[in-house]
């Protein structure tokens, strides 16, 4: 079906919606990796792209076998400077909710993560508050943070919630394997239900699983317990059997099962 021709150009619907998924595509992908190297280099590698179909488009042949011979070059350097990012993008990709709904896999890494870290830190009487994202966007939040986009260790998230980092105050956002942000300021819980003896990370924890569909939890320094906070529900005392169970029961669910 032909919708236009411009020029020499005819331009049919498969090709508009051909135009449309990559636009798309180089859009999200820009998105991910703005503000890194690889951003840089994204948008060099799409300068390249076009220039390749403008010069084919007019028949300069000298300049399309030269930008053919350093867009193949460009890929391949991308692919291997790249390789950090590169692999985070899979994560990413892999934990969308879409494909978590269509091959029912979860994440034992994140998991594991979790529950070692917490264990760590319950036995050296420091404080923490990890949230682990679901369905519900925190892009306000995580911005307002310090951003590391780090892959998820038990070593990483131990050492951040150490007394004498400068990262301890606030919480972790947690989303596909990734820690995306520290230091991120939570909404307090305006309930009058919660126990008074309760400090700000539960009530932190709390008020953010109220409004999201996030996972909240919470290492106490004076008690040394852990309690897991979901849908403004507190879950108090679980050990790190229990834990575990409870990450894996519900961190993987979407609202719609």
């Amino acid at each position: 079906m032909t919708l236009f021709k411009l020029g020499f150009l005819t331009v049919t619907l498969l090709d508009a919606i051909d135009i449309f998924l990559m636009a798309w595509l180089f859009v999200k992908l820009y998105g991910y990796f703005k503000g890194t190297r690889a951003g840089h280099m994204l948008v060099g590698l799409v300068i390249i792209l076009l220039s390749s179909f403008i010069f084919r488009a007019v028949g300069m042949r000298g300049m399309t076998w030269l930008i053919d011979q350093v867009q193949t070059v460009w890929v391949v350097a991308f692919v291997i400077l790249f390789q950090p990012e590169l692999r985070r993008l899979l994560i990413y990709v892999g934990r969308t909710r879409f494909f978590r709904r269509l091959f029912r896999v979860g994440t034992s890494t994140t998991i594991d993560a979790v529950v070692e870290a917490c264990g760590q830190i319950r036995q050296r009487g420091w404080g923490a508050l990890i949230v682990l994202q679901r369905d519900t966007g925190l892009k306000v939040i995580k911005e307002a943070g310090t951003p590391l986009k780090s892959e998820v260790s038990a070593l990483l998230l131990t050492s951040l919630f150490n007394p004498s980092s400068p990262l301890h105050d606030g919480a972790v956002i947690i989303q596909n394997d990734v820690i995306e942000s520290a230091q991120c300021i939570l909404p307090l819980t305006e309930s009058e239900l919660i126990d008074p003896d309760m400090g700000t990370r539960h009530r932190a924890a709390l008020g953010i699983s109220e409004e999201t569909d996030v996972i909240a939890v919470v290492v106490s320094e004076e008690k040394r317990r852990i309690s897991v906070a979901l849908s403004g529900v507190f879950h108090l005392n679980l050990d790190e059997f229990a834990l575990r169970r409870f990450l894996n029961e519900n961190l993987f669910v979407g609202s719609g099962e």
